[in-house]
């Protein structure tokens, strides 16, 4: 368990703004990378997500500080896999709204979060604002949260989507007020994690990946991977598996924030999974749920 009480919101919120807000991020590199690909065969796009935290009142299980994920549907890419509400940059809408958001004319980037990204220089601040923007945008299409209902706590260092060619810029928003979930046709269902579950070393394992040939990934992979991987049951529903880009986004928070690192000897449970070509692609033949 965390040294922080998790049952002190203010405690945890400002322990989050502080330690993003002084974490090294690499914005500014990775936008470079992507540019120098720009026009060659190696081409690399970037997307924005947002890591949604929201502190429900009360005691038990629905009580506390939960994640709110996704669960991709089986018409978009990477079908089944919890995911951090975001998409790909728009570079003239996602643009053209930054300046907003960066201004602190809106409740959305405000107080020390706000002042400890503009400490890292204008440059970066703007990186910040572009992907924060870009992922709100996209969770209002997926979800349905309104970008005011989030306050920006912070970003996370990038991660690589190595097979599609992708560089993630994550962010970490907390969700104010509670909101009606409406899905659109590209998630299932959104996933909610209490904060404190992920502290529980017995709900980790590892998920052995067999990857099919024939899917049309950008960059060679080998056929039998092993991940870590979370495992978590909501109640009333089957056991979800958290693992991948998105597993690496939600370790290195709890890293960063908590000091809390993926358990040594994570292997007692080994889940298998195949991907199917329409992982790569997603399955537009099936009907929108």
């Amino acid at each position: 368990m965390p040294s922080i009480d998790l049952s002190d919101p203010g405690g945890v919120i400002e322990r989050i703004i502080d330690r993003l807000g002084t974490v090294p991020i690499d914005y500014e590199e990775r936008i470079d990378f992507i540019r120098s690909r720009n026009g060659t065969a190696d081409r690399w796009l970037a997307a924005g997500v947002v890591l949604l935290l929201h502190h429900h009142g009360g005691a038990g299980p629905d009580g506390g500080f939960m994640l709110q994920l996704i669960k991709r549907s089986s018409l978009v890419p990477q079908p089944g896999d919890l995911s951090c509400p975001g998409g790909m940059l728009d570079p003239v809408t996602d643009r053209f709204l930054k300046s907003l958001v960066a201004s602190g004319l809106t409740p959305i980037m405000r107080g020390r979060a706000l002042t400890l990204a503009r400490a890292r220089g204008a440059k970066t601040l703007g990186h910040i604002a572009l992907f924060l923007t870009n992922a709100l945008r996209e969770a209002w299409e997926e979800v349905r949260i309104s970008p005011l209902n989030v306050r920006f706590l912070g970003a996370l260092p990038s991660r690589e989507l190595y097979v599609f060619s992708r560089v993630i810029f994550p962010v970490v928003g907390l969700v104010k007020r509670e909101w009606t979930f409406r899905p659109n046709r590209e998630v299932e269902r959104v996933i909610e994690i209490p904060l404190v579950a992920l502290f529980d070393p017995e709900r980790y394992g590892t998920l052995t990946v067999e990857i099919e040939s024939k899917l049309p990934f950008r960059h060679e992979v080998e056929p039998v991977r092993n991940f870590p991987c979370f495992l978590y049951t909501p109640p009333g529903g089957r056991e979800e598996v958290l693992w991948g880009a998105t597993m690496s986004i939600v370790m290195n928070f709890l890293d960063i924030v908590f000091g809390f690192s993926l358990p040594a000897g994570n292997s007692n449970r080994v889940i298998r999974k195949s991907l199917r070509p329409d992982y790569a692609t997603g399955n537009h033949k099936t009907s929108s749920p």
